[in-house]
Parts: structure tokens; sequence; C-alpha cells
């Protein structure tokens, strides 16, 4: 990755997160109400994207819906952000819905559901609030220095 990565703006991972805690909200629920394949199904589709988001991120569709469809109706955004913590959000959504997946391949039957429940809640706060749990996770990674380079001041 770039050094000094090009910002990228902030409102198009919350549009993600929405889409995504939509479509984690009916797998819960799917879970729920005992569709265990279908909601194993779902997750794995969910999962399917969370990879693409990690590998290409400009070209997952979240971004490019956001991109092609709603930025372009918006004022531009007051700031850009930094695209490293997203993209590690994403691959902490990743983690915690592939665990999920092997859990229920395992018999572990409240795998799915367990999964999907806690990514339902990270997308959620990012999608309504703007906390982002992955981006605040990179950052204390980062200050920690386990992740990337320490920001410019920080002891």
């Amino acid at each position: 990755m770039p050094e000094n990565p090009r910002g990228i703006d902030p409102r198009g991972p919350r549009f993600a997160a929405a889409i995504t805690s939509v479509l984690l909200l009916v797998d819960v629920f799917l879970a729920l109400i005992g569709a265990s394949v279908a909601a194993f199904i779902l997750l794995a589709v969910i999962t399917l994207l969370f990879v693409w988001g990690v590998v290409s991120p400009r070209t997952a569709p979240w971004g490019a819906l956001y991109r092609a469809a709603v930025q372009p109706r918006l004022a531009p955004p007051a700031e850009l952000e930094d695209p490293r913590p997203p993209r590690f959000a994403q691959g902490v959504g990743l983690l915690v819905t592939a665990v999920g997946i092997v859990l229920f391949l395992a018999g572990v039957s409240w795998g799915v559901l367990a999964a999907a429940a806690a990514a339902f809640v990270a997308a959620f706060l990012n999608a309504a609030f703007g906390l982002c749990l992955g981006c605040e996770l990179y950052l204390v990674l980062q200050r920690a220095g386990v992740l990337g380079r320490r920001p410019a001041g920080a002891a």
C-alpha cells in the first residue's frame, strides 16, 4: 500500500455498512426462525462480499454503487479519510463471518447466528452513528506499533 494513501469519502463505507446491516439482520432473522441452511448461504454470500471489499475495495459492489448512484448527488465531503482503517474493518468483518461459516460446517448450530449478530452490531454502529469498530481497532493496533506506521507526532 502507498505511504500516503489517497483519501476516500467517509460516507461511502457508511453506505456500504447500511446495506451490510440489512443483509446481516435478515441473516439473524433466518437463523432465529430455524432456516439454518438459508442463513448459512446468506452468511457465505456476505463473507464473499467482505472478501471482495478486502481484496478490491474500488470494485466492491456497495462502494461502486455509492460512487455511481449516491455520491454524484451529494456535496463533496468536508474531508477525506484514510482508506486503510475501513479496509481493515472489512477484514475484521470477513474474519467474524468466516468464523460463523466454519462453526456451522463443524456442526455448531448457533455459529451463523452468533457471527451474523456480532457483525450486524458492528455494521449498524457504523451505518447509524459513524462508529466503525474495525477502524477503531486499526487505530489502536497502529498506536501500539502492531500495524502500519505510527501517525506523525504520535508518542
